[in-house]
Order: C-alpha cells, then sequence, then structure tokens
C-alpha cells in the first residue's frame, strides 16, 4: 500500500506577530495558494505569506498527528522550534524554492 507524503508549515507575517500552522501533501501549491489568498481566511487577514518552518513526514497521516500537536502549543514553544533551525526566522520559500 502507497502513502501518501506530509508536510506542516509555519506561515507567519513579516513582524513575526502572528503564526498559522497548517498540513498538506503538496507544499508547494499550498504556499502559492497563500500568497494568491486561496484557502485559509486567517492567513489572508493576517497577511501570513512567510515560511518560517517546515517539517516533512512519509505519511500525511503522522504530518496531521503533529499539526495537532503543535496547534496546542503555547507560542514561546512554537518559537522555540522554529529558532531551533531557523534563528533568524527568516522567510523560507526561495530557500526551499518554492517561489
Amino acid at each position: 500500500m502507497l502513502f501518501k507524503q506530509g508536510h506542516i508549515y509555519i506561515l507567519s507575517n513579516k513582524y513575526r506577530t502572528t503564526f498559522y500552522i497548517g498540513v498538506t501533501a503538496d507544499l508547494r501549491t499550498r504556499i502559492y495558494q497563500h500568497l494568491n489568498g486561496e484557502g485559509s481566511a486567517f492567513v489572508k487577514r493576517y497577511a501570513l505569506t512567510e515560511l518560517v518552518y517546515t517539517e516533512y513526514f512519509e505519511r500525511i497521516t503522522d504530518a496531521i498527528d503533529r499539526e495537532k500537536q503543535l496547534k496546542r502549543w503555547h507560542r514561546d514553544w512554537k518559537i522555540n522550534l522554529i529558532q531551533s533551525v531557523n534563528p533568524d526566522m527568516r522567510d523560507l520559500k526561495q530557500e526551499l524554492d518554492l517561489i
């Protein structure tokens, strides 16, 4: 049986004041959708267009579980997680060749 891969990702605004955690099987397409105002009204409302964190999973179900876990975390925990791999909290879209 083949399993679909998954990604969790965290978007933020340019001031890093608001975060959005999402899950997708196709990170490139999902980021493109967010940049074009499609999908999440929350992302659009708060101009969350900068990708600051991603995790890859072999199975989409594992990505969904991780998303649920992270959504329960305190803000400081999320910031620490992001900074553990992206200390400057820079936008990763270009580095990951997503735009």
